[in-house]
């Protein structure tokens, strides 16, 4: 069995009941940052084994835990913050296990595009989720293929290119286009701003220093 495990993006109280539950019942925890997530474990007082798993290592340790799970052992996959697998590591281990009929179970939890897509204002009912932009090869291509669909777009940008894909999102969708930008979700200083691309541009072009992880929301 292996349970795909929701961390907080935030605030430590964004955990749920059964994701603490589920660590503190299961023999090892695959963590992307033992370090980090041991900060976790320990405000939660989880005293689960745990290994490295990230995606510097996946490709070489994943088929020795797939053997391990077919075993009997029971794992929980947790990445640095949010639901592994969805821009984080997770999905070569999930696949293996398929693969090999390894029962797979993942919680429901923290995701950071959710609450800023939910809280933008623009249309939700149907959206395009980009994940990470590449950062430089095949960038253009992307958002030349982006500008032709018909529905929201999702993504995630850094604090260093947000000024560069709010420039971007101007030079292929226009300056009019509604725009809404999420970051520090769920922490002290959250933030959701929606306005027209180019007035967010001056805003955020305005201000000292551009900081926290940043999730993108382009209106249809």
């Amino acid at each position: 069995m292996l349970y795909l495990v929701p961390t907080p993006i935030g605030n430590l109280k964004d955990m749920t009941l059964r994701s603490l539950e589920v660590l503190g019942e299961v023999d090892l925890i695959l963590a992307e940052d033992t370090r980090l997530s041991g900060k976790l474990l320990k405000h939660y007082d989880i005293s689960t084994p745990m290994r490295s798993f990230h995606a510097h290592n996946e490709h070489g340790i994943t088929e020795q835990i797939v053997t391990q799970l077919s075993g009997g052992i029971k794992m929980a996959l947790i990445t640095d913050a949010g639901t592994p697998s969805i821009s984080d590591p997770g999905f070569l281990l999930v696949r293996a296990c398929r693969a090999q009929d390894i029962n797979v179970i993942c919680l429901p939890g923290a995701t950071a595009f959710v609450p800023v897509l939910a809280a933008s204002g623009l249309p939700c009912d149907k959206f395009y989720f980009e994940g990470f932009l590449p950062n430089k090869k095949g960038r253009k291509t992307r958002w030349e293929y982006l500008a032709t669909l018909d529905t929201t777009i999702v993504f995630y940008e850094s604090p260093y290119r947000v000024l560069k894909a709010l420039e971007e999102i101007q030079v292929h969708f226009g300056p009019e286009r509604m725009v809404s930008i999420g970051r520090e979700i769920s922490k002290i200083y959250e933030e959701i701003k929606t306005a027209s691309v180019a007035d967010l541009l001056e805003d955020f072009k305005s201000r000292k220093s551009i900081k926290g992880e940043f999730v993108i929301v382009v209106s249809k």
